[in-house]
């Protein structure tokens, strides 16, 4: 009996230590999601009393972000989904992962993520939100009883997935997104940690947000086989428009010594600048389509409220691409939604079914985020939830293994591409895998960081 009281103690101050990270976890990507509601709110606002102010608004915003970030917070451009998957990596070589994920890192990517909607730059808080669930979960690792009460990996896989299912309300997402696209698989020893700080971060997320649906709820009329063709060709579609996105994204990394990328790496700001003033013409020349994260938007189109001119998927495929280039943090997730919203919008009359676009709106926005991550399940999960679509099921996860099918052949898995541009980090000294996974990991030539 005084044997298992302080095992029992142990376990309780281990669960508590992760609960409470774990709630912290919600309030942050909650405050994120806030902050970023009123970054995008004021700039609406601005542009709707000065249209033209973006061409001088976003270059300024868009140099200010990126020096902020070299200056006082690096490792939070981009996304910040490959961060946490070199983090994993990492972490189970013993090595330090501060330099990807920590307080200082949420902190910044938080407030200049939001900063950068305030210029109009296309991009997202979901991915960013990985990154800053997965710093908070990781801090978490130095208050636990004992160091091997939970590996530090498991934490940031948790971390990570909490982040996920806290920004969409999308919790079955976020367990998938945590095996297909940041652990690979599912330890039983991790299956608690991870369905735990999902299940609290999710309901710090519905108790201040309430339990919506991120897209709104569709009407989902009855599919039959008239659907075949849209889920086979929007699938061919989504593949090759989302494979081509993702082969620009990783450009930069592919092709290093080119000249433009020669020039963004020794003037990173004045890049970010050129790249604000392409992100505010593509904006203006379209209407404010393009501008933001493509939410508001989105969600008109998806309640059938709205429908868009052909050019708004040209336009949004566009600024994602070049506010990506610009290295403000800043996720792909909201805009490849919203750029694919845009091509089902586009090219549901060529079906015959313009009358009831609304699901091929949605196939084509799962369609296009598979083929740009290349993580088709959490692709039609995610889509699936957003939109309270449960009838679409099947049909959305046909479109998201087409598009995945035909974007690979085309790029890489871009998330995991993207991550093989961050160098190993010194060894911290605790060692949590095989000398055989060591000396596999070390013989990889180091690359420097993508932006």
């Amino acid at each position: 009996m005084a044997l298992r009281l302080p095992l029992s103690s142990l376990r309780w101050r281990t669960r508590l230590t992760l609960w409470f990270a774990a709630l912290c976890a919600g309030l942050a990507v909650v405050a994120f999601a806030k902050l970023a509601e009123l970054a995008l709110a004021l700039f609406a606002l601005m542009v709707k009393v000065y249209p033209w102010l973006p061409i001088a608004l976003t270059p300024t915003v868009g140099m200010a972000c990126v020096w902020l970030t070299i200056r006082y917070f690096p490792g939070i451009q981009g996304s910040g989904i490959p961060q946490v998957i070199v983090a994993t990596r990492q972490a189970t070589l013993g090595r330090s992962v501060s330099a990807l994920v920590s307080l200082r890192i949420a902190f910044g990517k938080i407030v200049l993520g939001a900063f950068a909607l305030t210029g109009g730059f296309s991009a997202g808080r979901e991915g960013p939100s990985v990154q800053v669930a997965a710093s908070i979960l990781n801090a978490a690792h130095r208050f636990l009883p004992h160091s091997r009460a939970l590996r530090q990996r498991d934490l940031l896989v948790a971390g990570g997935a909490a982040g996920v299912a806290a920004a969409f309300n999308t919790p079955l997402a976020g367990i998938v997104f945590a095996v297909e696209e940041l652990g690979r698989k599912l330890e039983t020893r991790t299956s608690g940690v991870l369905i735990s700080t999902i299940i609290i971060s999710g309901l710090v997320a519905i108790a201040l947000l309430g339990n919506y649906n991120y897209f709104g709820h569709i009407r989902v009329p009855v599919l039959d086989r008239s659907y075949v063709v849209p889920v086979v060709a929007g699938g061919l579609i989504c593949g090759l428009l989302g494979g081509s996105f993702s082969w620009l994204l990783l450009w930069p990394q592919r092709q290093k010594d080119f000249s433009l990328w020669l020039w963004r790496k020794a003037h990173p700001v004045w890049f970010a600048g050129a790249c604000g003033l392409i992100v505010a013409v593509v904006g203006v020349a379209s209407g404010n389509l393009s501008f933001g994260s493509g939410y508001e938007v989105t969600s008109r189109v998806v309640s059938g409220e709205a429908t868009l001119p052909w050019y708004a998927t040209i336009a949004r495929f566009l600024a994602t691409l070049v506010s990506y280039y610009s290295g403000i943090p800043g996720g792909l997730f909201a805009p490849s939604l919203a750029t694919g919203a845009a091509l089902g919008s586009n090219i549901s009359p060529l079906f015959g079914h313009a009358s009831e676009s609304i699901p091929i709106i949605a196939l084509c926005m799962t369609g296009f985020l598979a083929a740009v991550t290349q993580s088709p399940i959490t692709s039609a999960i995610i889509v699936m939830e957003m939109v309270d679509g449960h009838e679409m099921v099947i049909s959305l996860m046909a479109i998201a293994l087409i598009a995945k099918a035909v974007s690979s052949r085309i790029s890489p898995e871009l998330y995991q591409q993207l991550a093989n541009g961050w160098p190993l980090a010194p060894e911290t000294g605790s060692q949590e895998s095989t000398p055989a996974q060591i000396n596999v990991a070390t013989t990889k030539e180091d690359k420097p960081p993508h932006q």
